[in-house]
């Protein structure tokens, strides 16, 4: 139980209050089941693995996008981590303070700033990550190699519907 109530308690308390209402409960089930094991997932993966390391998930979503792009502008992952700038001013000023990121100027417009790794940096992803990903395996293990690939294609599916959803929210579709 990770709360006051189970998942079963809480499901059948939803469909006691909902009932006769004219709701469609797979997917309503699917987005509130989607928030409940991003939430498990998150707290898991804080709690094993990045407080031992002193990080918060958004310090090392932070780090994982920069070690992906090696060197990436602090709009365009505000975007990729989908904070708000003022948060990620605070966790930059973090990360920069242990030496895991280093900030400068866009020479091409000043008002850009360009976030990258430091050697401090990088070595931590490259020890993180394997740890990281041992829980990423261990989370899954629930799962069938079938079921991983569909629950991954299936989210993969939902991400890329809910950011152009808004765009075509009141269109008629045809």
């Amino acid at each position: 139980m990770a709360g006051a109530h189970t998942l079963q308690e809480t499901e059948r308390q939803v469909s006691t209050l909902l009932r006769g209402m004219k709701i469609d409960f797979k997917a309503m089930a699917v987005v509130s089941n989607l928030f409940r094991a991003a939430s498990a997932v998150r707290n898991h993966l804080e709690r094993e693995i990045l407080s031992r390391h002193g990080l918060s998930w958004t310090g090392f979503v932070v780090l994982w996008v920069v070690w992906v792009w090696q060197e990436i502008e602090t709009r365009d992952i505000a975007e990729e981590v989908g904070t708000s700038k003022a948060t990620l001013t605070g966790v930059l000023k973090t990360l920069e303070r242990e030496n895991w990121i280093a900030k400068r100027q866009s020479k091409e417009d000043r008002r850009l700033v360009i976030v990258t790794l430091t050697g401090d940096g990088k070595r931590l992803m490259k020890r993180i990550f394997p740890e990281f990903n041992k829980e990423e395996i261990y989370l899954a293990a629930s799962l069938g190699t079938k079921e991983r690939r569909g629950a991954a294609d299936a989210l993969r599916k939902m991400t890329i519907h809910a950011q152009n959803g808004p765009a075509t929210k009141g269109k008629k579709k045809s």
